[in-house]
């Protein structure tokens, strides 16, 4: 063995899961070590749908305008007949944003465009990638965790306090602590998949050929020159990818001869997987991303749940680490395991509705893959106080809400909530003493949001709406954007020790 490194957390796997927790931890100073296998970045689109509440995520890090630079709303898709005639099909309800919700319908994106989005924020709050690091072997205690790492130096032992496993769906970390996978691989389907270059297709277009037994699609890949090229192929084969093989199943299945397939720079043979784990924490090891949990690519919901498994564990990780009840690294489980068990359900029935059309991946979708609906309403870990609650409930996704006039001119409420501190959205002025007595006691952890025509206006009625507000009520917004505490009457003691939950004695 050679040196030996100290830190909080190491962070296994560098996709967007690992990447999107290594940014929460080091936009709050926690230090950590992110590692990954490969000699470098990902350059595939295993993924090329970022979800709307992804992307509200991206709005709190503050890459959001960068990823929707690079990608596109609204592809629709032109499907091909055995004649060859088309006709042109929207796979989404149509959606316009609105002040509670900014971002209504899924960008396509390649995911190693969203991939370096999150990669340079990282590097930005001056973290980094150790490429060509594995995870060998790990050890545990009531201390914390020491794992083998190998790089091209040789071995090294590196200890931390916790372990964050988000190395895929083959996760070296769960086979390690011995975690079983249950669920099943779908033989029945089977594809062939990616990226190339691609002459004689219109790129305003999602291009797809079916017939009885088969399908064959090509997707234009935003500010590219690529398409994403899929095929469903025999259960029984087990050929290789190659560019030959592309462009045999191009011609089988289009009888086209003018579009013509070049330049792959990534290509796989693809077998669609259903499986999930029963715990995500083992001792001071969590698993996250595929690594607890693959889903069929239908619906586009696989990327989007790691990111936001990372989002939910990140800052209770950080308050662990400062100081905060070690109860509520539990919380992370008791919140993201039944979320992440209702996607499966979701994208494998949109999977087996695709495969009984004949590989129909026009189906139209509705609100229940953008994942705005996600919540927590029955977590230990959020309180509501209402007798009657409104439209927002505690645990529920926080709506956004423009035209908040103050001092310093107008904003949306996003922009108030960006960062790492829990929010204090307080309506009316009976609230002032409560908010003061929180702020002095928690400071730095909180930002305090009075509507109260005086620190806030809202101007336009966005917010009351929003929240269903018809009297004084104040809200907690925890740091990953859901309500996590809802009254109406005048408890200061009942807010002082919900916040108290979740900081240093």
């Amino acid at each position: 063995m050679q040196n030996s490194h100290d830190t909080q957390v190491l962070i296994v796997g560098a996709g967007p899961t690992g990447l999107t927790l290594g940014i929460e931890l080091a936009r709050r100073s926690v230090p950590f070590r992110l590692v990954d296998g490969a000699d470098g970045p990902f350059q595939g689109s295993r993924g090329k749908g970022t979800q709307p509440r992804s992307l509200e995520i991206f709005h709190d890090l503050g890459i959001v305008n960068e990823v929707l630079a690079n990608g596109r709303y609204n592809m629709p898709m032109r499907l091909y007949d055995e004649a060859g005639n088309h006709r042109d099909q929207t796979v989404h309800a149509e959606a316009e944003p609105s002040p509670g919700v900014p971002y209504p319908v899924t960008l396509l994106i390649p995911q190693w465009r969203v991939e370096g989005a999150l990669r340079h924020k990282l590097e930005e709050l001056g973290g980094r990638v150790e490429y060509g690091v594995r995870l060998e072997a790990l050890t545990q205690d009531e201390a914390g965790v020491t794992a083998t790492l190998a790089g091209k130096d040789g071995q090294e032992s590196c200890h931390a306090a916790w372990l964050v496993g988000c190395d895929g769906g083959k996760s070296a970390t769960r086979h390690l602590i011995d975690v079983p996978f249950l669920g099943e691989t779908m033989e029945q389907f089977r594809m062939m998949v990616g990226d190339v270059k691609a002459s004689g297709l219109n790129r305003d277009f999602w291009h797809v050929w079916r017939k009885e037994h088969s399908f064959l699609a090509l997707a234009p890949l935003p500010n590219t020159d690529q398409f994403q090229f899929q095929a469903s192929i025999d259960q029984h084969t087990t050929t290789e990818p190659s560019l030959e093989l592309f462009r045999q199943l191009l011609q089988e299945r289009t009888g086209r001869s003018d579009i013509a397939l070049s330049d792959p720079s990534w290509m796989s043979f693809w077998r669609a997987n259903v499986r999930m784990v029963e715990h995500y924490r083992a001792g001071r090891v969590l698993l996250a991303g595929d690594a607890a949990h693959v889903h069929t690519p239908a619906g586009g919901q696989g990327m989007n749940t790691g990111i936001q498994d990372a989002f939910n564990l990140g800052w209770k990780l950080a308050a662990v680490v400062a100081g905060a009840q070690e109860g509520l690294i539990d919380s992370y489980e008791q919140e993201r395991l039944p979320v992440a068990a209702g996607i499966l359900g979701l994208s494998t029935r949109l999977f087996n509705s695709m495969v009984a059309q004949g590989g129909n991946m026009a189906a139209r979708r509705d609100g229940s893959t953008l994942q705005l609906g996600i919540g927590y309403r029955d977590s230990a870990w959020v309180e509501e106080l209402r007798a009657e609650p409104g439209l927002v409930r505690a645990g529920d996704r926080a709506p956004d809400a423009p035209g908040l006039v103050g001092a310093d001119g107008t904003t949306r409420l996003f922009d108030l909530m960006r960062g790492t501190h829990f929010t204090v959205l307080a309506f009316g002025r009976k609230w002032t003493d409560v908010v003061f007595r929180a702020k002095e006691r928690f400071g730095a952890m909180l930002r305090v949001v009075q509507i109260d025509g005086e620190q806030w206006r809202d101007s336009g009625g966005h917010a009351a709406q929003g929240y269903g507000v018809t009297r004084d009520t104040l809200f907690v917004i925890r740091p990953d954007w859901h309500v996590g505490f809802a009254a109406d009457e005048t408890d200061a003691q009942a807010v002082l020790d919900y916040l108290a939950r979740f900081a240093a004695p």
